[in-house]
Order: C-alpha cells, then structure tokens, then sequence
C-alpha cells in the first residue's frame, strides 16, 4: 500500500488566454494563487505536454502540473507524468470545476466517478484508477444539462467569482494537512465551513457514487 500523502497536484482547464477567465478553468486558478503562496517557477515540459513545477509543504515535496492540451485530454498530461516519477494515483490530487456544488464551496473527496467531467473521465481512462484525490471548487449549475458547455466556457458573474476565489481560499488552507495525508482534518474543515455558509441546507458527505453513475448514463459531456 503507498503510504498516504500527495506527491502530485494537477489543477485543470483550458489553455489559452480565451479560456483563462472562463468557469472551467478553477483548476488553473487554484494553481496561480498556490504561487502567491508557495515559492513555485513553472516550466514548459513538452514530454508531459504541460506546465510543470514543485514546491515544499509540511517537509514534503509536492510536484505540480497544469497540461497545455484542452480539459478532455487531461491524461495525456497527467498520466506521463505520474508513471515518470512513479508516483501511484492514490498520492495525485486533482482539482477542477464542480458543477454540482454551489460557488464558494470546495470539496475534497477520495476516489469515485467522473460524473460527466470529461478531464477526470480521461484521466481515469489514462491512469488505468480512479482512486486519485480530487479538490471539487463548486461553480454552480445553469440548470439544464443542454447548457453546461457553454455555461462552463464562460465568465462567472462578479458576485460568484467573488465566491468561487473564496473557496479557494479556503482549499488553499486545507492544502497541508491533505498533502500530509490527513484527509479527515481537511474534510470536516472543509465541509463544516459549508455547513456554516448554507445554513445546513447543505448536505455534508452524501455519497455521490449513485448520482455520478446516473450523470454518465446521461452522456453529460463537458468540453
């Protein structure tokens, strides 16, 4: 059994300054405000197809990795990377866009399916596991399936901007304890602090396995 802990952090989105702005991209962005935090340098590595760099935390070190390619062929990035620096898919944690979660939410949730998301769907694809770590930055939903891709590819409105870059904050603070393993400290901060700002009508820890099977028999597709 590899020993809990990352070694390996992926943040999603689309390259491109077209995309930068854009709701599918929160990945990137957890990325860009983890340098203002972090001693980080991020440099062009064309085997992986992405940016990579590195970083220490809590005595650990942590590799870092945003693909170049678009959000559905995220694997090709991720996958090279991790089979390179034998770095198992329980120690990768990845962060995206979650449209089931509400901005100003931020989830960390072990293992599971890839709900429609098709970055997760290929990395799960390329991994050959789907046991890997992910960070969920809620950004709402438009309310019909029909719309999510253009929903995605879009800017959030001010105010849900406001909230989306507070949740990263608050995945940003959680951070330590997850690249050390403690993944219980990290959710019950996490997902008590959502509590607090739904006024319990969020519900904490529903498992999401049946919903996700239901969103792949769905064919939902994200760009």
């Amino acid at each position: 059994m590899e020993p809990a802990g990352i070694a390996l952090i992926a943040g999603l989105g689309n390259p491109g300054n077209q995309y930068a702005a854009t709701r599918h991209n929160v990945g990137f962005w957890l990325l860009e405000r983890l340098q203002r935090e972090y001693p980080i340098t991020f440099a062009t590595e064309k085997k992986f197809k992405a940016q990579i760099g590195r970083f220490e935390c809590n005595g650990r070190r942590v590799r870092i990795i945003a693909p170049d390619i678009f959000m559905n062929l995220s694997g090709q990035s991720i996958a090279p990377m991790a089979a390179f620096y034998r770095i198992a898919p329980s120690q990768i944690l990845v962060i995206h866009d979650e449209l089931d979660l509400p901005p100003g939410s931020a989830r960390l949730k072990i293992g599971g399916g890839h709900g429609g998301h098709n970055g997760l769907r290929d990395i799960v694809s390329k991994l050959g596991a789907s046991d890997f770590l992910r960070m969920r930055i809620g950004i709402g939903h438009p309310g019909v399936n029909k719309d999510v891709s253009g929903y995605v590819l879009n800017k959030p409105r001010s105010s849900e901007q406001t909230l989306i870059e507070d949740a990263i904050d608050k995945a940003i603070g959680v951070l330590p304890d997850v690249v050390c393993g403690d993944y219980q400290k990290a959710m019950n901060q996490l997902h008590g602090e959502a509590e607090k700002d739904n006024a319990g009508k969020d519900k904490i820890g529903k498992d999401k396995i049946e919903k996700d099977k239901l969103d792949e028999s769905n064919g939902i597709e994200l760009f």
